[in-house]
């Protein structure tokens, strides 16, 4: 059946970045390079990556670049290995840029201007680990997924570790690959919910836990929840105006969906599967309303 949900996917084995109507047609589609983030604002435009370290917003109705920035050479960063995964736009036309390699999270005006800088606290350092995605959250501080040492942290603006917590390992040993036959605590996204619990994907760990202000496990979602489907590389999530739970499942190859939609009683309600115009690298996925502004989740606003 024809996806019931309008929304935009990055697939970077396909190097494709496309909006998908309800009807299961292209709306729109550029080519990409590595991905790890993206956002519709609500102008329409998209905020995303064309490399690990260019940010750009593209209008879709004339595919011009609007604004740019290159995290390779602005803000001391010549000479750098930088990479970018996370970015977030904020009020004032500001926005958040997530630096892996630098440890810092940055604030940058719409002319490239350095606004406020804030340092990482990262045990393992490598340009490609450090982060995964980062979010704003109602109170001003800042979620961060250290992907490299397995750990989500709350930051205050002033760097401060407000919260943490350790992504666990389940009793099982780590294995290497990126599909279902790897396994560990990478997280890749987490979302701070209306009631203060910490919904976190745990990459390829396989599953999402939703964690409480204590850090117990209150609520999670594993293989053995959805028969005859393997979770691979979790990324991301999106909390709908529902309560379900839009799931992006990469690396899970051709027999599994890139995109689940689940309700609380762990019960799929919606999926997608397309292995001819997607590949196995679906890294990101964002579910939006008909008039094609992503639906807002609790991870934080676009401004």
């Amino acid at each position: 059946a024809p996806p019931k949900h309008r929304f935009i996917a990055a697939d970077s084995s396909r190097k494709r970045l496309a909006i998908v109507a309800e009807d299961g047609s292209t709306e729109w589609e550029m080519k990409i390079g590595p991905l790890h983030d993206l956002h519709v604002l609500p102008s329409g435009n998209i905020l995303l990556q064309t490399s690990w370290t260019q940010i750009v917003e593209i209008e879709p109705k004339s595919n011009k670049t609007v604004w740019a920035y290159d995290a390779a050479k602005q803000n001391g960063n010549d000479g750098r290995k930088i990479e970018v995964h996370a970015f977030q736009r904020l009020e004032n036309n500001s926005t958040m840029i997530a630096e892996s390699g630098s440890t810092r999270l940055l604030s940058i005006s719409s002319s490239g201007d350095l606004l406020s800088q804030m340092p990482l606290l990262v045990s393992n350092p490598h340009p490609h680990r450090d982060t995964r995605l980062v979010r704003r959250i109602e109170n001003g501080n800042f979620l961060v997924c250290h992907e490299g040492d397995g750990i989500v942290k709350e930051y205050k603006p002033n760097g401060e570790v407000a919260w943490e917590f350790p992504v666990p390992l389940f009793d099982r040993a780590p294995a290497g690959g990126h599909g279902p036959e790897g396994f560990g605590n990478q997280c890749f996204c987490a979302l701070r919910l209306k009631g203060g619990n910490t919904l976190i994907s745990t990459g390829n760990g396989h599953r999402v836990i939703e964690v409480s202000p204590s850090k117990e496990i209150v609520w999670q979602l594993q293989n053995e929840d959805l028969p005859g489907i393997d979770l691979a590389w979790i990324t991301t999530l999106q909390v709908l105006p529902n309560g379900n739970i839009a799931i992006n499942n990469c690396h899970a190859g051709e027999k599994n969906p890139q995109i689940i939609e689940v309700n609380r009683d762990k019960k799929i309600v919606w999926s997608f599967q397309d292995f001819e115009r997607f590949g196995n690298s679906f890294t990101n996925s964002q579910i939006l309303s008909t008039d094609g502004v992503a639906i807002e989740s609790v991870a934080g606003r676009d401004r």
